[in-house]
């Protein structure tokens, strides 16, 4: 590695105030670097003034956001020093700092990353210190994916509000702000100040494998709505938000983490159906754009992914649409960008297309390794990675990591799951819980005539690992309502000894619900729910995830979607089902018919409500 002005600490002077705080976790003003309310022009004046004292090595470092495993920054489990060792080659999250002087770095459950509040916040305070102890010692801005809904990172105690779609059927702007203020204020908490949320994508195919419910809806002007609404919230509780993912990935049949999806929008139909929630987003003042792993010819014919694309990340994200905000790729270890270039060309690729943060590459020193060459060889320009920096660094300035960098964890539980927030996740969440069908008027359920109630259906596992099981949740939500209630988890596949397992369950019950996930034409969900039909006993479905579900059922005497299997939204489900809440959401896409597309079932706005 080349060295060159390391000791640069006249202008980010490393105060005794600082050093305390190092040792405290308390935040703490700790930077001369810290006006951040400065005029634009005398903030980048030092910015740049930095950027100029910084080696090759440090530039290059600030631009990548990286995993790392381990619950603690200097002191991670065995297991997770090991799985660092062997991806990244060093041991903590201290030590990656100290060898790759990356400028951020990204939580997840899987990773360890986020066990409980208090520990996220020291995690959090100690990736700062190993910035701070850097030779330009630069605070870290520390990330996530904490979209709710089926997208959570950090799971209960922290308060996890309805998701994308769900908020879509609630249709309420106020609401939507709220959830993302909530949330917002929760992840500024512990220390977690860049959200890789709200999702932008407009889900025009109900077929969509990787997007479905993590967007609002169909229509592109109330999506753009509710995006807005979403980066005020995040961006008022003091976190960067990130929509996501540009050019648009609402109408793909592909998933990208596994393949490369191709867009056949024209461009007139990326202007009407994909833009408009990024050009929302950015008329309110988004922080970071994420880039999409997907082609879209009439954007670039190269048939580059976006990610990789200048036509599209600095013709049109930069140029047309005027965005002089931060820009960071989505996953580099996503098949989706890794099918056309390898890994090596990848990162170099994504800077000149106008990347500014590389999240997350499968092996960092063979990106990290690429740029630095890249720049050696005069294939980019230090200047390039400058400009780059100066966006990140602006960043950092606005959401004050110069000036406090710590979080206090002694308060962090004041506000992570806290009562007040639980409580307008609650009331947000019955909002949107969609009545679909109530044939014969059977909801609500009355405890007297339908008071014993068998709970069956699909368990997914948890999307922050800390709610449910699914038919758990429902049933102990029928229980603090006064009704019995007993749960039998029958899988997403069930099997034929499950299925007559649930239809002797059925015997003598007064109402059967049915937990319904992702069901298909070939699904034996199909065969549950027509068995239980069968038995006599009325038959509730409750879509846990997609609102899809009901065109390849029937039979049953009434649907809920629910949009999620988190716990806040299960209960909203069951609370209408039972009549402690009357059903307010309206479907936020068309469900079409299972045997003709062509032809709409529901159309967007439908739902029911009690007479």
């Amino acid at each position: 590695m080349h060295h060159r002005a390391t000791s640069r600490r006249t202008l980010l002077t490393v105060t005794a105030a600082a050093a305390a705080a190092a040792v405290t976790g308390v935040s703490t003003p700790a930077r001369a670097l810290s006006d951040d309310d400065a005029a634009p022009a005398a903030r980048d004046e030092k910015l740049r003034r930095l950027i100029a004292g910084m080696s090759l090595e440090e530039k290059v470092g600030q631009l990548f956001v990286m995993r790392v495993y381990g619950h603690s920054a200097t002191a991670p489990d065995q297991a997770d020093i090991d799985a660092n060792l062997k991806e990244i080659g060093v041991r903590t999250a201290a030590e990656l700092v100290e060898r790759y002087h990356v400028g951020g770095i990204i939580y997840f459950a899987w990773a360890h990353n986020t066990r409980d509040p208090r520990q996220i916040a020291e995690l959090s305070n100690g990736i700062q210190r190993a910035g701070l102890a850097q030779p330009t010692p630069l605070p870290l801005l520390i990330s996530t994916d904490q979209e709710h809904g089926i997208v959570c990172r950090v799971g209960k105690p922290a308060t996890l509000v309805p998701g994308a779609m769900a908020l879509g059927a609630g249709g309420s702007h106020a609401d939507t702000r709220k959830a993302a203020q909530i949330a917002g204020a929760e992840l500024a908490a512990v220390g977690i100040r860049q959200n890789y949320a709200p999702v932008a994508d407009v889900n025009v195919n109900p077929a969509n494998p990787v997007i479905g419910v993590r967007s609002f809806g169909s229509d592109p002007q109330a999506v753009a709505a509710l995006v807005a609404a979403q980066v005020k919230g995040y961006q008022g509780a003091g976190v960067a938000a990130t929509s996501k993912h540009f050019p648009g990935h609402g109408d793909t049949a592909v998933d990208s983490h596994y393949g490369l999806p191709t867009i056949t929008h024209t461009r007139a139909q990326w202007a009407e159906l994909d833009a408009p929630p990024f050009r929302s987003a950015i008329a309110a003042g988004i922080d970071s754009i994420m880039t999409a792993h997907i082609v879209v010819p009439a954007l670039d014919p190269s048939e580059d992914p976006a990610t990789l694309s200048r036509p599209i990340l600095t013709g049109i994200l930069r140029e047309q649409l005027g965005y002089d905000g931060v820009v960071v790729t989505d996953s580099l270890g996503m098949e989706g960008v890794r099918t056309k270039y390898g890994d090596e060309r990848v990162p170099v690729l994504a800077l000149k297309a106008g990347v500014d943060q590389l999240l997350n590459p499968p092996k960092l020193d063979i990106a990290w390794n690429a740029v630095l060459r890249a720049v050696e060889d005069g294939e980019l320009t230090e200047a390039r990675l400058d400009a780059s920096i100066l966006r990140i660094l602006r960043l950092k300035t606005k959401l004050g990591l110069f000036r406090e960098p710590y979080v206090s964890v002694s308060d962090v539980n004041r506000t992570v799951g806290g009562a007040a927030h639980l409580a307008h996740a609650d009331r947000i969440a019955e909002a949107t819980t969609t009545l679909l069908l109530n044939e014969g008027g059977l909801l609500p359920l009355s405890r007297r005539s339908h008071g014993d109630v068998l709970v069956v259906g699909a368990d997914p596992a948890s999307p922050s690992g800390t709610t449910g099981p699914p038919t758990t949740t429902l049933a102990t939500a029928f229980t603090e309502l006064g009704f019995t209630a007993t749960a039998l988890s029958t899988g997403v596949t069930p099997t034929a000894a499950k299925i007559e397992q649930a239809v002797a369950a059925a015997a003598g019950k007064d109402v059967v619900v049915v937990g319904t996930y992702n069901v298909s034409a070939t699904s034996p969900q199909r065969t549950l729910v027509a068995r239980l039909v069968a038995t006599g006993v009325p038959v509730v479905t409750v879509a846990i995830r997609n609102p899809y579900d009901i065109a390849h059922l029937s039979g049953q005497r009434a649907t809920v979607a629910a949009y999620s299997w988190t716990d806040v939204e299960l209960r909203a489900a069951v609370r209408v089902i039972a009549g402690a809440a009357r059903p307010k959401g309206r479907l936020p896409v068309p469900v079409q018919r299972a045997d003709d597309p062509a032809r709409v079932l529901y159309p967007v706005g439908h739902g029911l409500s009690y007479a």
